[in-house]
């Protein structure tokens, strides 16, 4: 016999729809909602534009992959139609706002009753103004359109959710803050991981590190810049985890500041977490962000943490620097001066409370609250 509950569960069917399983914090935190979602008794769907990226072997058995086979996002429109129409989830989450905007243009298509949820992942004025891409440019008049034809809006942190309303005139009404889940039992499994690198072997200078894709978002030659003032004074040495189109010319700037060889970039890791749990400080030197899974996952790793105070997650995360130090944006000399006080012992290890809130339980509760009623 079924528990009690569960065979209404398996009755609904809900749809997470995204580009694809690629190596970013969203996409990691749309994987770990749906198997935690899953875990709840519900039929959960995968919904991919199309089923290729890092994190697409990590998605569990209890989560059903749609493969799209859309060239592009865009050309997706179709295959969701298709999709919504045959299956009829009772609710679908969409993640990233041009995402976002293809789902509620495909459930206006398919004319069917699915519960639409977008979810917003960056601060909206500062990716609009950054991006060289002309859809990121137009995407706050897009959102001030069309994100009034969803159910609801979720945004991961309230300075994400507080950009939304001031850059697109989003009403506070329809939005509601709900976390990324971060912090899962498989992440306690990863960090327990053996780590074999020279660089952290008994003995070693300590290891400032930072993760994230290689791109001006993460601004990490502010980060390179900083380290070259820090390691005139302090032994130690820089390691960055990630890939992406900035990769040439940081390693130019690791060569011209004189550092080759105190400096690793060795692209993209599958399992971070072994060396943030055994380096001697973790930074996140971005110029904007939503909510930085990154920041999370080194609080729970317990070693101090140093973040920039960007727009936006870094502030909320931190506490106002109750957890880890803040420094302003861009800012190569504080960045260096809080390194330095953190190889110095003088920064606190994070306590688990700073990571309570990011729990996959506590997120995946709230989730289902937002998209079937609890």
């Amino acid at each position: 016999m079924s528990a009690p509950g569960v065979a209404t569960k398996a009755k609904q069917r809900v749809a997470i729809f995204t580009a694809n399983m690629g190596g970013g914090g969203a996409e990691r935190a749309m994987l770990k909602l749906a198997g935690g979602i899953a875990g709840h008794g519900y039929d959960v769907d995968l919904v991919l534009s199309r089923a290729e990226g890092h994190y697409l072997q990590e998605v569990p058995d209890s989560v059903r992959i749609v493969d799209l086979h859309a060239r592009r996002l865009l050309s997706s429109i179709p295959g969701l139609v298709r999709y919504l129409r045959r299956d009829r989830p009772n609710a679908m989450l969409t993640s990233m706002n041009y995402v976002n905007i293809v789902g509620i243009w495909a459930r206006t298509l398919a004319r069917v009753d699915t519960r639409l949820i977008v979810n917003e992942q960056n601060a909206l004025s500062l990716e609009a103004a950054h991006s060289p891409r002309r859809r990121h440019r137009l995407m706050p008049r897009l959102i001030k359109r069309f994100y009034p034809w969803a159910d609801g809006v979720t945004s991961v942190a309230r300075g994400t959710a507080d950009d939304l309303v001031s850059t697109a005139g989003v009403s506070p009404n329809l939005i509601e803050v709900v976390h990324n889940p971060i912090v899962t039992t498989e992440l306690r499994e990863l960090v327990a991981e053996p780590l074999g690198h020279p660089w952290f072997g008994p003995g070693q200078v300590p290891v400032v590190l930072g993760v994230g894709r290689l791109a001006p978002q993460k601004d990490f030659g502010t980060l390179i810049r900083a380290f070259a003032r820090v390691i005139v004074r302090r032994p130690c040495r820089l390691m960055i985890l990630g890939d992406g189109p900035e990769r040439a010319s940081l390693e130019a700037l690791v060569a011209e500041r004189g550092v080759t060889g105190w400096v690793d970039l060795p692209g993209w890791i599958s399992n971070p977490y072994p060396y943030m749990a055994h380096a001697g400080v973790f930074v996140l030197s971005s110029r904007w962000e939503g909510l930085p899974s990154v920041l999370i996952e080194a609080l729970f790793c317990e070693v101090p943490v140093v973040a920039t105070d960007c727009l936006s997650g870094p502030r909320e995360i931190l506490e106002g620097g109750k957890y880890g130090a803040l420094v302003p944006v861009g800012d190569e000399e504080a960045l260096a001066a809080a390194i330095e006080t953190a190889l110095a012992g003088e920064l606190a290890p994070p306590p688990a409370e700073s990571w309570e809130p990011y729990e996959q339980e506590t997120v995946v509760r709230r989730y289902l609250e937002v998209l079937v009623g609890g």
